[in-house]
């Protein structure tokens, strides 16, 4: 018998030494270019931006496209009490919903129960090196936050978009993904931060093939000065452009993008908040476009401006992350945000047949609460096509 266990032992000590380390990373998806083979076209008659569709290959030669257009429109809301809790327990029967000020009957409403579908968009510019080791660590906070039936992708960008990790419920998984985590290895991709690039990249990506219910979210974390769409104080920098040009990817094109599809944007940003961009400047401009004199005149940055206009026309919230103290409670903030976040789906009374902006107003029908007030996005956006 102790020859027996001797021959084994010796068995075992000569077989290759296994690495749990190594499988660990070899697990991790491949990270995948949303930036690489992209042409985006301008219809001229729309004047709306999409992507080229890919030429046939073999096998897809011979199969016939489908589109449809669903009509049905979801707006998240959130109703707090004067104290600032979220209000719970709330039913369809207790909001009313106006699109371009029209009432709409709600046919459709959940109270947080479907699961989120969350997409976090982290910038991997040197500008972040300082906060590397807290966005790891925040991923343990984020991951605790979430309810079970979350998803949660992960998109990194600079100067190049990546996917890192498409929809998973693997908490594990996210965690060991994030971890890896870190600065782009190339000088070239290191130079640049094309922010809005990459919202709409994975906003195409992770949310325009496969309709997606209920609560849709990008956690953006930058320090918000974008290299990619030379956006400047003038209004004009943020539009579709005549000519030449006409095909490049614009802020209103973001916009869209993400209104179309209901998805709400909670940008952190690392660089201090400006003064006189107070939450209460923000609540008292709500209705107005913020890229104006004005602002400029306060002394307010434009490139943190657009972020704030981004999430006004899209819904969502705006943090800095130096006011707060660790990105772990902006990240438990936004997942409480959108775990007593209702859902209220309605079909428009005037139809899909007239494209673009149209607003939104939710109100909340009196309970006897006084100071309860609450927030959602302001408009969503009808594409000329499917």
């Amino acid at each position: 018998m102790l020859l027996l266990r001797f021959v084994v032992f010796c068995f075992l000590a000569a077989l290759p030494a296994i690495d749990v380390t190594a499988q660990q990373k070899e697990k991790l998806p491949k990270p995948r270019r949303l930036d690489s083979g992209v042409v985006l076209r301008r219809d001229p008659a729309t004047g709306e931006l999409r992507r080229a569709a890919p030429a046939a290959t073999d096998a897809s030669a011979g199969r016939a496209t489908i589109r449809t257009r669903v009509a049905l429109v979801e707006v998240g809301c959130n109703v707090f009490a004067a104290i600032g809790a979220p209000v719970r327990g709330l039913a369809a029967a207790d909001f009313r919903l106006y699109e371009d000020g029209v009432g709409q009957r709600i046919v459709h409403f959940d109270a947080s129960t479907a699961a989120a579908s969350i997409v976090l968009v982290l910038d991997t510019s040197p500008s972040v090196f300082r906060d590397l080791d807290e966005i790891r660590d925040a991923a343990r906070t984020l991951s605790r936050s979430l309810a079970p039936q979350d998803e949660v992708a992960v998109v990194t960008f600079a100067a190049r978009t990546r996917l890192v990790l498409p929809f998973t419920r693997d908490r594990a998984l996210l965690e060991r993904t994030i971890a890896a985590y870190g600065l782009p290895s190339d000088p070239e991709e290191a130079s640049g931060s094309k922010i809005y690039e990459s919202v709409y990249l994975a906003a195409e990506e992770l949310f325009g093939s496969e309709p997606r219910p209920g609560r849709k979210a990008l956690v953006l974390l930058t320090d918000g000065q974008d290299t990619g769409l030379g956006l400047s104080w003038d209004p004009a920098s943020a539009m579709p452009r005549p000519g030449a040009s006409a095909d490049r990817l614009t802020f209103e094109d973001v916009a869209r993008a993400l209104a179309a599809r209901g998805v709400e944007l909670y940008a952190v940003i690392t660089q201090p908040r400006p003064a006189a961009l107070t939450d209460a400047w923000l609540a008292a401009h709500r209705a107005e476009v913020l890229i104006s004199p004005k602002s400029r005149e306060a002394g307010m940055p434009h490139y943190t401006l657009y972020l704030a206009e981004l999430v006004r026309r899209v819904g969502g919230q705006l943090f800095f992350l130096r006011e707060i103290g660790a990105l772990g409670d902006v990240y438990r903030r936004i997942a409480e945000s959108l775990g007593a976040q209702y859902i209220l789906g309605f079909y428009p009374s005037a139809g899909l047949a007239r494209p673009g902006w149209r607003s939104l107003r939710v109100e909340p029908i009196s309970s006897g609460n006084a100071g309860t007030h609450l927030t959602h996005r302001i408009s969503y956006y009808v594409p000329a096509s499917p």
